[in-house]
Parts: structure tokens; sequence; C-alpha cells
């Protein structure tokens, strides 16, 4: 297994006579933001900031050095497209040599990983105040000792002020790029003011890094019960498909909202903070997510009343992908440290475009095999560059653009510990339903709590089900608090003919997909039913 060796930028990175402002106290960040014209404070007291013209993550731009250190262990392609060393070193060399003629720059220290045995030291260098900040809510905070002798694991550099004027100088598209080495352990962005690709990039490094600690990584939400410590759950999806929305429960402990590992010991938040998508965000839907948004919560690109300074979260004006980040203790339920044991449920989270998969079922370890490798949802508006309404995508292991390895590692991690630990594994659909995008509407967000309590309560796992025709599942023939036909999909639609033709469609772009997967017999006929 590749061994890299961590690098610390007093070695590696040098900013000239930038001066650094270093782990900046919060109130400081927001008042430098502020002076600097970077955002504006709104009623609710959290700062709000604009991301320019990239309002999502940029794939397209996003490029791996391909070095002989870890060429065998990428799945390379559209997701990880590669970029020369000498590109990556010209880039970096262009990026120091721009932020050196900066005035002042913002460095924060803080970790990735929630478990000591498994976390990585962070540095994260910042022309704006904001995206300091957004690192300070995103990462886990370093005590002050621990900031003395710092030497960093992996390094993050953000120039997104810096537009490539020659990009095939640097391997680059066009004039963003975001490179990253496995190698150097470091992360270049260029050109985008979006704040998720700091998040992302580690991510995508704790990807790579965890399955050689035998830690699985996984794109996922944990909460627990709160009187049962043993009663903790997973759910995997891509962004706007609910992960951070259901694991905000009262009556559970949320341990993390997007990102975690899985030891032989339990589960573990990657992340110190939460990146929610507040786009339709209420106070009674998602109260606490709503409270969680206050001084010292960052905003991105959401409508705010120039008088009342009252955030409008319905409006899409700028962008669908409207969020919020803050720190999770400002969850009131958070758990801290954010650990849990090994869950007791697995739920797969998709938003079906096509309306035609059942709003909840339960998977065999076949299925959930098959559905993890798989991956399918659809993406939403404004979570990449370009998408502007939902598309019909499949991702594997349910975050796709953040995984370097190939997928079957990531499945075999899954299929071992499900089996190990005995957890039940459930397909949820938060997409649509009587209808495809565009006819139909989305499941009713009392429904898919509804569905989630059931499966946490433990009453779905005892009850009555029926096998769907087309793609195997099963199907519980009732849920307490959901109208039984909600919970056949076929009978949600007015027209059958048109709902059994979009079904074999989407069955037929599963067989399409799950080719590229060298998978068992078994694995296989876990799939739909396309004869």
């Amino acid at each position: 297994m590749t061994t890299l060796t961590a690098h610390s930028s007093t070695t590696r990175h040098s900013f000239g006579s930038a001066k650094i402002l270093s782990n900046v106290p919060t109130a400081e960040l927001i008042e430098h933001a502020l002076a600097r014209g970077e955002g504006r404070l709104a009623a609710n007291g959290a700062l709000a900031c604009d991301t320019g013209d990239r309002t999502g993550r940029s794939p397209n731009d996003k490029f791996l050095e391909d070095s002989a250190a870890i060429h065998g262990d990428i799945d390379w392609g559209k997701v990880n497209q590669p970029m020369s060393p000498e590109h990556f070193d010209a880039l970096e060399r262009l990026v120091l040599s721009t932020l050196s003629r900066r005035e002042q720059l913002y460095r924060f220290d803080g970790y990735a990983g929630a478990d000591p045995a498994f976390r990585l030291k962070v540095s994260v260098f910042t022309e704006e105040a904001w995206h300091s900040l957004f690192a300070k809510t995103l990462f886990i905070n370093a005590e002050s000792a621990d900031l003395k002798n710092w030497r960093q694991d992996w390094t993050i550099i953000n120039a997104g002020s810096l537009r490539l004027e020659d990009p095939a100088k640097y391997g680059a598209k066009g004039p963003v790029c975001i490179a990253q080495s496995l190698e150097k352990r470091t992360v270049l962005i260029v050109g985008t003011r979006y704040a998720g690709e700091m998040k992302k990039s580690i991510f995508y490094a704790m990807n790579f890094d965890l399955p050689a600690m035998k830690v699985f990584p996984m794109h996922c939400s944990c909460n627990v019960d709160r009187k049962d410590p043993s009663n903790v759950a997973l759910f995997f999806g891509l962004s706007g498909t609910g992960k951070t929305t259901l694991s905000a429960d009262p009556n559970r402990d949320l341990v993390g909202d997007d990102e975690h590992g899985w030891s032989d010991k339990g589960v573990f938040n990657m992340e110190g903070g939460c990146y929610a998508k507040c786009i339709k965000l209420s106070r009674e839907g998602e109260p606490e997510i709503w409270d969680a948004i206050r001084f010292g919560s960052v905003l991105e690109n959401t409508t705010i009343d120039p008088v009342t300074r009252i955030p409008d979260y319905n409006s899409a004006a700028r962008t669908e992908n409207t969020r919020v980040t803050y720190p999770v203790s400002f969850i009131r339920n958070a758990r801290i440290p954010s650990v849990a044991g090994h869950p007791k449920n697995v739920i797969f989270l998709t938003a079906d475009a096509f309306g035609v998969l059942p709003p909840v079922s339960k998977l065999t370890p076949e299925q959930a095999m098959y559905y993890f490798l798989n991956g399918y949802t659809s993406k939403l508006a404004g979570t990449e560059a370009g998408v502007t309404e939902p598309q019909p995508n499949f991702s594997a292991c349910f975050g796709g653009p953040f995984m370097p390895r190939p997928p079957m590692r990531y499945a075999e991690m899954l299929r071992d510990r499900i089996a190990k630990h005995g957890s039940d594994v459930w397909l949820l659909n938060t997409g649509w339903t009587g209808g495809p995008y565009g006819v139909g509407s989305r499941f009713k967000l009392a429904y898919t709590r509804a569905f989630v309590n059931a499966i946490l309560g433990g009453s779905l796992r005892t009850a009555s089900f029926r096998k769907d025709p087309i793609f195997g599942l099963a199907i519980p023939s009732q849920v307490a608090g959901v109208p039984a036909d909600v919970l056949d999909p076929r009978a949600t639609w007015a027209d059958k003919t048109a709902y059994d033709a979009k079904a074999r469609d989407l069955a037929a772009r599963f067989r399409a997909n799950d080719a590229k997967f060298a998978v068992t017999p078994e694995v296989r006929a876990a799939g739909p039913n396309v004869s």
C-alpha cells in the first residue's frame, strides 16, 4: 500500500513578504470580512457572502497530479482527471507567486477526523477572511497547545481571485482549476470563490488515506439515539438528497452531516461543522438547522433583504444551491466529540428524477452492494456548475466525485462491515412521485421522516413486504403516518402505461451502468429486471 510523507508548509510553501494572520478568532474574521467588503451581516447574525460566478463545485475543472507513487491506486477517468507533475508544479509556482504579492493572507490550522487515531492535520491558506471562517467552521479546531509545533498533513492554498489566462500552460481547461496532489499533500484552488471546494478536497484526501488505515470512508451523515447509544444510523447520499435534513433529528444526537469514517471501533465524523442546503428552509420543517444559523455561521449566495437584512430562503435568485455553514456544536443535540458505535441501520438516499422508485425499501446484502456501487440519484440544480435542473445520474458509492480509488474497494469495505455488525440496509427515495421531474412532485418531508422513524424505531424491520416486479425491491405494505398508495410508486401515476415505460427506462440504465463493475453473479442478479 502506498505510504506518503507529510510536508510542512514551512518547507514546501513560501508566501514571500505577505503577512499571514494565523488562526484568527471568529469575531475578528467576521470583522475583517465586513471591513473588506466580502459579505454583510444578516439579521440572524450570520455572515452572508457571494461566491461569484461559481455557485457550486466545478468537477470538470478538478485535476489530480498523476505521479508514480499513486498512479496504480487511482480510478482514472472522468472523475479523476490526470495532471502531469510538471503542470502541477507550474500551477503551484503561479499560485505562490500571486499570493506572495498580497498584503496579507489568512491561515487556519485544524483537523479532519474526530477520532484522534485517524485524524489528519490540515492547514488552509486563503486570500479572504470569510474563506478562513468557512474553514474554521467546517474543520475541527485544534487546541492552542497543539498549534505550537504544528506540522500539517495536508495544505490547501486558495487563490480564488486568480483566473488562468493561459490554461493549457498548466494542463487546465479554463480559467478555473482545482488541482490536488496526493503525493505532495497539497490542494490548489484557482479561479473560484465557492468555498465547498476546500471542504471536498479534504474529503477526497481522506477517501484516499483512510482505506490504507483499514477505515471505510463514507459520504454520509450519522446520528444516534439519545437514550440508546447502540442505535446508530448512517444516511448515504449526494448533495440535496437529505443527508443533513434527515440526520438533524430532535430525538437523536447528531454525529455529523456529510463525511464519516467507519473503523473497527465505530463511526467518527471527519468534520467539525455542517454544510447545509438552505433553499426553502423553514423553522417548521427544519428547526435544528434554522436555529443553527447565527453569529459564527456563513450563508452562501442567499438573498438578503437590503433593508431588514432578513434572509429569503425561498429565493433562488443566485442559485438553487444556497448554503449555510456552521459548527456542529451549533446544533443543540450535537454529539461532541463526534464519534459513535457501529451502525444498526444504513440508509441509501436517492432523489429519483424518474419518479419510479419506491419511497422506501429494504435491501438484501446483495442489493446493498449493487445499489451502493451504482449510487443512483439525481444531480440537483446548482450543486455543480452547469446543472440547472435535476438530471438522472449514477455516482459510484453515493460519492463518485470524491472517490480516488476504484469503487469496488469501497463497496467491499461496506459489504464486510454490514456483514460483521449485522446492519440493516434501506433505500429511501426523497425524489419524485406521481410522475417524473416536471410532472410529479417531490415526496413530502413529513412522509420521509415517517419512513426514517419507522426504520430507526424498529417497526419496519418486522413489517410485511411485497416485491417490486421490475426493481426487485422489498416494499412495506404499510408505514405509520403514510397513506398506503404512497408506498406503491405505480399507484401514484395517473398514466400507468407511462409509469411502466419510465420504470423500464431506468432499469435499463441501471443495467448499462452496472456493466462497468466486476461483481459476483449474486450481486449482478440483485439488480432490476429488464426482460
